[in-house]
């Protein structure tokens, strides 16, 4: 049985992995959620993580642990960046929706990052922050990062990934995350695309009708149909995603510790 001494720097450094995952993640970043809550969660999941961790030798708290820290910063950072950034999806094909019917020029404020954010993006946004709470998405995100531990150990610093390997890994995930946006948005922009066709042949046999008129009002009241009408749709692109936020996390994990 290892000594409190001796598991106070593992305790430390995985107590700093969790904090900064809970920095950006998806759920735990979130404004309403007490600075002091997220500190007391992490250091309870710490100390539940380090009873299972392993230890070889003890580490010496000198100039190599900081860099262990900064380590461990950079790797809980890098876990919540993957997940944040797949779950921002939502907004972007919210944006994509907002475009076509008309709602671009109106923007709320978003309490969370504090930035105008598009009205359906963030609807939607919301919608997949529940449906993540209702089937437990946020066990699964501290799954992964437990996970984190045994194939990252935490008193490791070499890296095995390669900066052009970390690089093609976020260019892919960047490309994958506007794919699915598109599938996302593809139901409603493609109906609003050819609500702007038939009014365009509208125009030219009817000159005397005021298309903007009519235009505007008809796009938002198909726009919101569609909405309801793809919801099951949007749920089930939604339980992909989520896949693919663990996956991605799992992936990330083991190019930079090579396990």
């Amino acid at each position: 049985m290892n000594s409190i001494i001796e598991m106070y720097p593992y305790l430390l450094l995985i107590f700093v992995r969790l904090t900064s995952f809970f920095m950006i993640a998806p759920l735990f970043s979130m404004k309403g959620v007490p600075t002091q809550f997220k500190l007391g969660f992490a250091s309870f999941i710490a100390l539940v993580a380090v009873t299972n961790l392993p230890v070889d030798e003890p580490l010496l708290l000198n100039g190599f642990y900081i860099l262990l820290i900064i380590k461990e910063v950079g790797v809980g950072l890098a876990l919540g960046f993957t997940a944040a950034l797949l779950l921002y999806t939502v907004q972007i094909a919210g944006a994509f929706i907002d475009f076509q019917m008309g709602f671009s020029i109106a923007s709320v404020m978003d309490p969370q990052t504090g930035t105008q954010v598009p009205i359906i993006g963030h609807f939607k946004y919301i919608l997949a922050l529940l449906f993540l709470l209702t089937v437990n998405g946020h066990h699964l995100l501290l799954d992964g990062v437990m996970q984190s531990f045994q194939a990252f150990p935490v008193e490791s610093i070499a890296f095995s990934a390669k900066m052009e390997d970390v690089t093609h890994f976020f260019t892919r995930l960047f490309v994958e995350m506007f794919m699915i946006a598109l599938q996302i948005a593809l139901p409603i922009v493609g109906a609003l695309f050819l609500v702007d066709v038939a009014l365009g042949i509208l125009a030219k046999t009817v000159p005397q009708l005021n298309i903007f008129a009519v235009g505007l009002p008809l796009k938002i009241i198909v726009g919101f149909i569609m909405l309801f009408l793809s919801m099951p749709i949007f749920f089930y692109i939604l339980q992909i995603l989520f896949e693919k936020i663990l996956i991605s996390m799992s992936q990330l994990i083991r190019l930079l510790g090579g396990a």
